[in-house]
């Protein structure tokens, strides 16, 4: 049985699928590859099917990482009866929270969602969760996207080898 996370963004072209290729990474450094399935999925509709945003693919390029299927990345909407597939819901902003929170079914799906900064003990400290869309901007804004989710990769692996070691015991 694999630990299954689910980043969630708007549209699923910019901080999701980003996400979810540095975690895919960084799980496969970690070598947890075989426990651990990352995926990702918008709250909207509206960017379904499209490729991940060129921004997005050019700075994982800018930055050295491999292509661990970001290549073929196609958008697609995050649906309720996901969470029962799901043991981790990685929300990019507070929107995406609450539209989360309202398309949970139980007590038990709202407790996997988290916001994808709440691993950043900088950001938790500062108070400052929330990740901005840089669909809006140019370089600089996915480049602060990109230092946002490396700031919180090693607080999510983490957690995740926290909760394979629990579902060990259990």
């Amino acid at each position: 049985m694999s630990y299954r996370i689910c980043v969630v963004c708007w549209g699923n072209i910019c901080r999701s699928p980003m996400a979810e290729y540095l975690l895919k990474e960084a799980v496969a450094d970690a070598g947890l590859a075989e426990a651990v399935v990352v995926d990702s999925a918008g709250t909207s509709a509206e960017e379904s099917g499209k490729e991940m945003h060129h921004r997005t693919r050019a700075t994982l390029a800018r930055h050295g990482h491999r292509d661990l299927g970001w290549g073929t990345h196609r958008a697609r909407r995050f649906a309720s009866d996901w969470f029962a597939e799901v043991d981790l819901v990685l929300a990019a902003d507070h929107e995406h929270v609450r539209i989360l929170q309202e398309r949970a079914r139980s007590a038990a799906d709202l407790a996997k969602i988290r916001l994808v900064r709440s691993f950043d003990p900088v950001a938790v400290a500062a108070g400052d969760l929330g990740m901005a869309d840089p669909w809006y901007g140019t370089e600089p804004a996915y480049e602060q996207t990109y230092g946002e989710i490396m700031a919180a990769l090693p607080g999510i692996l983490d957690h995740v080898r926290a909760e394979l070691v629990r579902a060990e015991l259990a």
